[in-house]
């Protein structure tokens, strides 16, 4: 009964980590870009615009796709379990591909210099 206690939290954890740090990076921002704390891409760290679009854009992304996770999650594991690693591994896939619609945003928004786009302009 213990283990299915653990793996019930280990399937909780991703998605609890996705809200929380979600919530951190949309509402506080690092200040300053580094290289160590943050959406760290080459896209992101251009300048301060960038850097604070892509964490409100990720922040955002994954405030709300850990809900949905964890909703999901909890209903997979109440009732079967043994697929527990098998969901893990999924919750590990949607948190790294949350990079590709954030990498997309910041160039549907930003230029490749880290200046902002004209809303409705050329591209």
């Amino acid at each position: 009964m213990w283990f299915w206690w653990f793996m019930l939290a280990c399937d909780l954890l991703i998605p609890a980590i996705m809200i929380l740090t979600g919530r951190m990076m949309w509402k506080h921002c690092p200040k300053k870009i580094n290289g160590l704390l943050g959406y760290r891409t080459t896209r992101s760290m251009k300048n301060n615009d960038t850097w604070r679009f892509a964490h409100m854009h990720c922040g955002r992304l994954w405030w709300r796709v850990g809900w949905v996770l964890l909703l999901l999650s909890a209903a997979v594991h109440l009732p079967i379990g043994k697929f527990a690693l098998a969901l893990e591994a999924v919750q590990c896939l949607v948190l790294i591909a949350s990079i590709f619609p954030t990498e997309h945003a910041l160039k549907k928004t930003f230029r490749d210099d880290g200046t902002r786009r004209e809303i409705g302009g050329t591209r």
